[in-house]
């Protein structure tokens, strides 16, 4: 019994931008302008703000006439992007934004936002996405027009990013910025979450009580803040930008004067902070090159349109994460074809959490067992990008092939080993377990539907919030004599056991198998009923969302009691309404169930053991994005 709910309009958007190129092509066309008469004065400025290098003003001062000057800033500008040939067309400048023909499909450029989105986030237009890497800073139409379909997320770009893409707000020394983000308040009613979160989990994580364990929150710590950053190239074939993004999902505050009001004081904590570098070779070939932290290039493609952006599924089929990465690729582009691989070395993780006693040094280290392996995690992906749909205000559609594998270890020091096995393991031991993991992911956007999702398996998806949050188990089959060591970080314990030889042994480490997936439809209610693009109902749209997550029951089985989660489900219907480019409602009810494993103990819930966890949820809320 699903009571509907309105969504929020996803995608953090743009702050005022100045239109810089159209401002200088303004400023040459006037002809009552001292600056248009002058144009030695103009190429002073732009040298004084790092636009133009001291021989490039030169070069413009020592022009015969005004009209040469003119011609040689122009020709200087269009070189360094500043400029593109659209500016310099009259009928192109007179276009007005404001109605449905002013601002096309996005380009076929990459939180986002959701995130992701960066993610992941949900825009309500057509218009790019500000979780893509060089999203245009066109101006936004107000409402979700006839011609107009909904744009999926694309936290990832295929292509690199136009040198052109962006007019900064704040431009000094030849590096523009742009801030943007969104402040997000949300009412939550959930009719089971255990855990004391206000974001879902799977079930049978903990008891719940006799009632369910039912909770209400009012949330605003989903608010995002960030910034686009360009730095401008005197080549025209290189394109340089930037993100640092930032939101208040942190940890909540233990100091003295907020121990009473913890609750309402969560902390901030990085999203993204990364450069990346674009070098065009020629029209049909871009190579890329990113640093820093951003969406994984396994699975991170195609994020979930949803209200609920805390946890964006964890543990029901959605498979994201944001890393420490360094990242390359390579786009080539075909007559109607797009095809991008890319390759990542990032952050080994495995996401365990230490013990108790631990609880300090993860502070401090944050964790252990994926460094530990003293190798870097691989990830890759192949993206293809075509117009599947050649309406007007289509997105082209995409396709996604991500893999990706690492290590994890866990080490026993001399002094932890018991007294019976001192002898064999004199110096300690290490266990050891890997990732691997696969996914197939799809973005299909149509004038009429937008259909996304993806596909998953892998082993140790852990630390993409797969695979029911299992990571792996010692497998002691057959051993004797067995014996549980702590690790040295707490997070694990390596099993020694004797094996039918008599010999000592360290137990294997195996990984918990999974897969899983989700699949969402997208409707924009406004252009399939006819409305206005300039009226007040321009702006409605719903997604209709189901997940699913589960772990291989033969590797829960050597996990014991703790391995009681099968797999988990999730069915989310969101309805948004776009007041105007700005503010945004959003209505979401969905149901989150946990199926119990049963070849263990049934666990508890309400108190009795159960088969099955449920957790009804509706959450509501405005967005505002600047």
């Amino acid at each position: 019994m699903l009571r509907l709910n309105r969504r929020y309009r996803s995608g953090f958007r743009i702050l005022l931008c100045m239109i810089f190129a159209v401002v200088l092509q303004a400023a040459m066309q006037a002809q009552e302008s001292p600056v248009a008469q002058r144009p030695d004065a103009l190429a002073a400025i732009l040298a004084k703000k790092g636009i133009l290098t001291p021989d490039e003003a030169k070069r413009i001062e020592q022009a015969a006439t005004p009209g040469e000057a003119n011609a040689e800033l122009t020709q200087i500008l269009l070189k360094k992007g500043v400029l593109t040939e659209a500016d310099l067309q009259p009928a192109a400048s007179a276009q007005p934004v404001a109605t449905p023909q002013a601002a096309s499909a996005p380009p076929p450029a990459a939180q986002k936002p959701h995130e992701p989105a960066g993610a992941p986030f949900f825009r309500a237009q057509s218009l790019p996405n500000p979780t893509e890497p060089g999203a245009p800073s066109v101006v936004e139409k107000p409402h979700l027009g006839p011609l107009q379909s909904l744009a999926p997320i694309r936290a990832l770009p295929v292509g690199g990013v136009p040198r052109n893409a962006t007019t900064p707000a704040f431009l000094a020394e030849g590096v523009g910025m742009t801030p943007y983000g969104f402040i997000k308040a949300t009412a939550i009613e959930d009719s089971s979450s255990p855990n004391g979160d206000d974001f879902p989990l799977p079930g049978f994580l903990a008891d719940t009580g006799p009632d369910g364990a039912p909770e209400f929150h009012v949330k605003a710590r989903s608010t995002r803040f960030g910034a686009n950053f360009v730095w401008y190239d005197a080549s025209p074939k290189w394109s340089i930008n930037g993100r640092i993004e930032m939101d208040f999902e942190g940890n909540f505050n233990r100091s003295d004067n907020r121990n009473l009001s913890s609750v309402r004081s969560s902390n901030p904590s990085v999203r993204l902070a990364w450069a990346r570098l674009d070098y065009t070779a020629n029209p049909k070939n871009v190579y890329s090159a990113l640093f820093g932290q951003d969406w994984t290039p396994f699975a991170s493609s195609t994020l979930p349109n949803m209200l609920e952006t805390t946890g964006l599924g964890i543990g029901f089929g959605t498979l994201y994460e944001r890393t420490p990465q360094m990242r390359m690729g390579y786009t080539h582009k075909f007559t109607n074809f797009q095809l991008m691989p890319e390759f990542a070395i990032t952050l080994p993780a495995s996401g365990l959490p230490p013990s108790a006693a631990n609880i300090s040094e993860q502070l401090g280290y944050g964790e252990r067992q994926g460094p530990d392996s003293n190798r870097p995690q691989l990830e890759g992906r192949l993206a293809g990008q075509f117009q599947l749909d050649h309406a007007a205000g289509v997105p082209p559609a995409q396709w996604i092939v991500s893999m990706e594998q690492g290590s994890r270890t866990a080490t026993v020091l001399a002094s932890a080993i018991p007294a019976a096995y001192q002898q064999t393991f004199a110096t300690g031991v290490t266990g050891s377990s890997h990732t691997a993991g696969w996914d197939l992911e799809w973005q299909l956007p149509t004038r009429y539907v937008t259909l996304i999702g993806k596909f998953y398996s892998g082993s140790d998806l852990r630390f993409f919030f797969a695979g029911q949050l299992y990571s792996f188990f010692n497998d002691a089959a057959g051993l004797t004599n067995t014996v549980d060591v702590a690790s040295e970080d707490g997070s694990s314990t390596v099993v020694l056991g004797t094996n039918a030889s008599g010999q000592q042994v360290v137990a294997p480490e195996r990984p918990v198998r999974a897969e899983g997936g989700f699949a969402q439809l997208g409707l924009p209610l406004s252009r399939i009923f006819g409305a206005r693009p300039t009226g007040r109902n321009a702006g409605w749209s719903l997604y209709a969302l189901y997940g699913v997550d589960q772990a291989k029951t033969r590797d829960l089985d050597h996990l014991g009691p703790s391995g009681n989660r099968r797999y988990s489900t999730m069915a989310v219907g969101t309805l948004n309404y776009s007041l105007n480019r700005w503010v945004s409602f959003s209505f979401e009810e969905s149901i989150y169930t946990t199926h119990a494993n049963p070849d263990e103990p049934l666990p508890l819930f309400r108190g009795v053991s159960s088969r099955e966890w449920n957790d009804v949820r509706e959450e509501f809320g405005p967005i505002f994005i600047f």
